[in-house]
């Protein structure tokens, strides 16, 4: 599962992704990306996609 580590600057947080999460993030991409896509057409298909991971608490 996803661990959120807070920042100590008040900026942008930083998510600690285990194995599983990466798999899981992946095999979602090639799910929705078709292959062979460029890299224009790979953002076209994700812009409106959104992939969630479970945190860790």
């Amino acid at each position: 599962m996803a661990r959120i580590i807070e920042s100590t600057t008040g900026q942008r947080r930083v998510i600690k992704l285990s194995t599983e999460d990466i798999i899981t993030i992946v095999q979602d991409y090639q799910r929705i990306v078709p292959r062979f896509s460029t890299k224009n057409d790979a953002r076209n298909y994700l812009e409106d996609t959104v992939i969630f991971i479970p945190e860790d608490v």
